[in-house]
């Protein structure tokens, strides 16, 4: 059991450690999707953040936790109508893209890049995983896969992340037993894969703008 939760504590030291890393040189962020517990908790804070989600429990959760410096209950699918152009250092949508077709995702990643100053980062399962609303949240569910070709069309740099895609299913769980063997594979593969996304469970995509 110990060893289990010291897994559970340090499973995600990779994407945070990335995350960081490309958030560098960014003094403000925009959070779109931010739910409840965003990641950006779970770095060092060297930049004001804006978290923006619809669904307002949400939004409530996340200040309590004081995640956010500010927060806007609103649509995200029209961003335009909450932020002005070149508003942010960076904007991030992190396991946002896949809740909406991708025609409506197509159209928010090019209104971030518009209110994005220097970079958009983008976080996505590799391929499409059902999943259906929960937390009584409606916005969960998944409508739309993406591939590191999809993103790469659009001038994305992208890595892998969470280790080998096989490894994983619904909600990036570990599919198979023993949970800490099949765990342990996945934490291991995840930096050897950072630079082979085919072969990852999510993508971490980065667009710079200067």
């Amino acid at each position: 059991m110990q060893l289990k939760q010291i897994i559970n504590d340090n499973k995600d030291f990779f994407y945070y450690k990335t995350l960081g890393e490309h958030l560098r040189g960014c003094s403000s962020v925009l959070d779109v999707g931010c739910g409840s517990d965003s990641p950006l908790v779970r770095i060092k804070k060297f930049f004001t953040s804006h978290g923006i989600d619809a669904h307002r429990p949400s939004i409530l959760k996340s200040k309590d936790k004081k995640i956010h410096d500010n927060y806007t209950v609103g649509n995200i699918n029209n961003l335009r109508s909450h932020f002005k152009r070149k508003s942010f250092d960076a904007i991030i949508a992190l396991d946002v893209i896949e809740h909406f077709p991708k025609e409506d995702s197509y159209k928010l990643i090019e209104e971030m890049e518009k209110i994005a100053k220097k970079k958009v980062i983008l976080l996505t399962p590799n391929g499409f995983y059902p999943q259906d609303g929960y937390d009584s949240n409606p916005y969960q569910i998944h409508k739309s896969g993406w591939s590191s070709r999809d993103l790469k069309q659009l001038g994305y740099k992208v890595y892998g992340l969470r280790g080998f895609k096989y490894l994983r299913g619904n909600y990036a769980t570990i599919k198979y037993r023993p949970w800490i063997f099949w765990g342990i594979l996945a934490f291991i593969s995840e930096p050897l894969l950072h630079f082979s996304p085919k072969l990852s469970y999510h993508l971490f995509a980065v667009k710079n703008l200067n």
